[in-house]
């Protein structure tokens, strides 16, 4: 018998955490991903990023189940949204091939702090489900934000989920609960996405990507257990300290890059 990977239980560690903190309010990648280029320094990226979404969609995919158990999922603002997200997923990957990516972060950063701080200043944001469109409109704008996340994370990708969860709550009305549980839906089509690409290239480690699948449905059991008992109020703490975090990030990225 072979012997195990190396690093292997640092990672199904990391996976068990990362499968909570996505099944409530997504960044889990924030712990998968630099815990695989830990382990494996000298890996391709591509092999490290597909062994990573390998994790994180049956996470997360067990989450929608259970998301779809308990809440009333919006379903007529999510489907088309995830649909756009699908296609412009390809599209965003493709334009990683002439826009640098070094151009986009700044933005991004400004995105998150205004997100966060449009949260804190509103004690109520979120709180309240009172879905704001229908019919066509509701068609138009699910589409809308559907192609704009599924192009940011196809070409760059940090932060989709956390920004997923703030525009449901923003501009179609969710409470956080459902805007968390109609992001985990567009997150598994822009997942599939990404394994069309990387597994028929072989970019994934096939023991490590099942060893961390299985923690991170671990994970995501122990996530979707806590924002359905805890709610709204639970998932918006959560949230803001996730984008807390990834504003810490972008801000190091952005002073390292100059």
């Amino acid at each position: 018998m072979d012997a195990l990977p190396p690093g292997l239980l640092a990672l199904v560690l990391a996976a068990l955490l990362a499968g909570g903190i996505d099944a409530v309010v997504g960044g889990g990648g924030l712990i998968q991903i630099p815990a695989l280029f830990a382990i494996y320094p000298g890996e391709q990226a591509a092999t490290l990023f597909g062994t990573n979404k390998c994790a994180s969609v049956v996470g997360t995919a067990n989450a929608t189940w259970r998301y779809a158990r308990r809440v009333r999922m919006p379903w007529r603002t999510i489907l088309p949204a995830a649909f756009a997200a699908l296609v412009f997923s390809y599209v965003g990957a493709a334009a990683v091939a002439w826009l640098p990516r070094d151009v986009v972060r700044p933005l991004v950063l400004v995105m998150l702090v205004v997100a966060a701080v449009y949260t804190l200043k509103r004690k109520d944001f979120g709180q309240v489900h009172r879905p704001a469109y229908g019919g066509r409109r509701e068609l138009l704008f699910a589409l809308l934000l559907g192609g704009v996340i599924g192009f940011y994370d196809g070409f760059f990708g940090p932060g989709t989920g956390s920004f997923l969860i703030f525009l449901f709550v923003r501009f179609f009305g969710f409470d956080f609960l459902h805007a968390s549980a109609g992001a985990k839906v567009v997150n598994v089509t822009t997942n599939l996405a990404a394994l069309a690409y990387f597994l028929p290239n072989g970019y994934v480690l096939p023991l490590v990507a099942a060893a961390m699948a299985a923690a991170n449905v671990g994970g995501s059991m122990a996530g979707t257990w806590l924002a359905l008992r805890y709610g709204s109020g639970l998932i918006r703490r959560i949230f803001l300290l996730v984008v807390g975090v990834l504003i810490v990030r972008f801000a190091w990225d952005t002073v390292s890059a100059h």
